[in-house]
């Protein structure tokens, strides 16, 4: 596993003569965009509203949902394993184009919580799934991304950090989704 450095995009070349973009194509686009934002909305008021009537999955707990811009769970590994008796809170934030776009998801470091030592997971709590990412599907939901990552951590064999950890961790972007990862190893 390790990660690919964003590419820096070339400037096209410069041109005298620019023109706006036609105003009817704003319009649309901001059309758009408060489309997908009800979409969003009414999927996270739903998955929001099935969490509170259905419950969690034993071993996860739904710590804030204020909004849906930000959520937070607490996951833990039930049973034996190498996580037994720890919790881990995770973030999630989503944009207006989820569930088209996967949220951004990551484990809370800081002010007493850290992240699992983990071969996917950074010690900034950044996480590399392909679920997170290039396999990410509309049909995914909150509570399904919760279990993969507490099944990620149930089937661990070895407590180790990723081999490029402290490479990774100083020129992380804030976001997690800005990172493309790279899946080459789907055996922890």
């Amino acid at each position: 596993m390790r990660h690919v450095e964003p590419s820096v995009p070339l400037k096209a070349p410069f041109t005298a003569l620019t023109l706006p973009p036609p105003r009817f194509q704003l319009s649309r686009d901001s059309a758009a965009n408060s489309e997908m934002t009800s979409i969003s909305s009414r999927r996270l008021a739903k998955e929001l509203k099935e969490i509170h009537s259905e419950g969690c999955p034993v071993g996860i707990t739904l710590v804030k949902a204020d909004d849906f811009a930000t959520w937070w769970f607490t996951i833990e590994v039930m049973g034996e394993s190498l996580y037994q008796n720890e919790r881990y809170t995770l973030q999630f934030r989503f944009d207006s184009q989820y569930p088209i776009s996967s949220p951004a998801v990551q484990f809370v470091v800081g002010e007493g919580m850290e992240a699992p030592i983990h071969p996917h997971v950074y010690s900034n709590g950044h996480i590399c799934a392909s679920i997170l990412g290039n396999e990410w599907s509309p049909v995914l939901s909150v509570i399904a991304v919760c279990v993969t990552l507490q099944s990620m951590l149930a089937s661990c064999k070895e407590k180790k950090p990723p081999t490029d950890n402290d490479r990774y961790v100083r020129t992380a972007p804030d976001n997690p989704k800005k990172t493309r990862f790279h899946y080459d190893d789907d055996t922890v």
